[in-house]
């Protein structure tokens, strides 16, 4: 091999439940990048600990998100769909990852900051060595891209520093074993072992605020359910959101500077440019001057035509929760097989005896 197989390895948290933000801002990409891509998609249930640790209903949740890729259109047979904890190698792998990152690297990740708050000396080990787990399930694959938000472009820059690090400290091993390949980072020459991953942004994500207040992101946290559109909400759920979705009183500008200091108005433009695939500039070009009277119902519409279908089909796959575990045994088992030949490889390199 003179260079890494393209691979695409992307997971999605089984917390809460999930909404458009996801669908816009990541499944959907998912979707589009099976046609020209190996790809596996995993449901991150180990991370979910990070957040909670008890959970009232886990398994649910998983079949919740394994069902919204399914939905969505992801290609189980053709692809991987799995959920994490049914392949061990990811926390072993994780547990290396912790002692090649350095103490350093993880005091820097905000995110940790961020879900830790004021009491960090509360928090949990788990959530500080979240990217360490994050870069292990990356590279157990040896997958060379991921499609990230904005939120996780810190946690891939330290998958490639910890991928980067083993490779150096384990050049003069890795070389007579075959399984490296000659790289540069930079104009450095490396035998790597892994891979170099790369961010997958193509063009800019559609940022899906919340619909009680466009300076604050769509979340599945938010204690009021008005603020986002579940993929699990009816028709009349959708409406009904959509509907009583905060607004200014002035009409649509022309052009897209006109949105600017108008965060409500400008999120329902770009949720409505996301669904149709056009510019925030071709929504204005049609509804520029109109009322929200008149884009609301509008949105509506194509909100419930895209995600109908979706919403249908999720309910369907829930009411058949063996089918989804079936799926998930399917993809937990090959991705077993690829993530042992990883960790076989790496004892060797490291001088483990098996």
């Amino acid at each position: 091999m003179t260079e890494f197989k393209p691979l695409v390895f992307s997971g999605v948290q089984p917390t809460g439940n999930l909404h458009l933000g996801n669908y816009l801002g990541a499944i959907r990409k998912f979707v589009a990048l099976q046609e020209n891509n190996d790809c596996i998609y995993c449901v991150v249930d180990l991370h979910a600990l990070t957040a909670q640790l008890v959970h009232e209903d886990m398994a649910t949740q998983i079949r919740s998100i394994t069902a919204a890729f399914l939905a969505a259109g992801i290609d189980p047979k053709k692809h991987i769909v799995f959920n994490q904890s049914q392949v061990p190698q990811h926390a072993e792998l994780a547990w290396i990852f912790n002692c090649v990152a350095r103490i350093g690297w993880m005091n820097r990740m905000t995110q940790f900051k961020d879900k830790a708050g004021k009491d960090r000396e509360q928090a949990s080990l788990g959530l500080y060595a979240y990217p360490s787990l994050m870069a292990a399930d990356i590279l157990v694959y040896r997958a060379t891209h991921v499609p990230v938000g904005e939120d996780q472009k810190q946690h891939l820059e330290l998958a490639r520093d910890i991928a980067m690090k083993f490779n150096m400290d384990f050049n003069e091993k890795i070389r007579p074993t075959g399984l490296g390949i000659d790289i540069k980072v930079g104009e450095e020459p490396v035998h790597a072992y892994f891979p170099m991953v790369e961010p997958l942004i193509d063009g800019p994500a559609p940022r899906v605020m919340s619909l009680k207040d466009g300076t604050k992101k769509m979340s599945k946290s938010d204690p009021s359910d008005l603020s986002r559109i579940n993929l699990m909400d009816d028709q009349d759920a959708i409406s009904k959101k959509i509907r009583k979705a905060k607004t200014d009183p002035d009409a649509l500008p022309s052009e897209v500077d006109g949105l600017k200091g108008r965060p409500e108005a400008d999120n329902l433009v770009g949720i409505f440019a996301a669904l149709a695939d056009k510019s925030k500039a071709d929504v204005l070009s049609e509804f520029g001057g109109q009322q929200f009277s008149v884009f609301k119902p509008a949105l509506i519409d194509l909100a419930v035509e895209v995600l109908a279908p979706i919403n249908a089909e999720m309910r369907r796959l829930m009411e058949d929760p063996g089918h989804i575990d079936a799926v998930l045994r399917d993809g937990g088992e090959r991705a077993r097989t690829r993530a042992e030949k990883t960790m076989n490889e790496v004892r060797d390199i490291i001088g483990f005896v098996r």
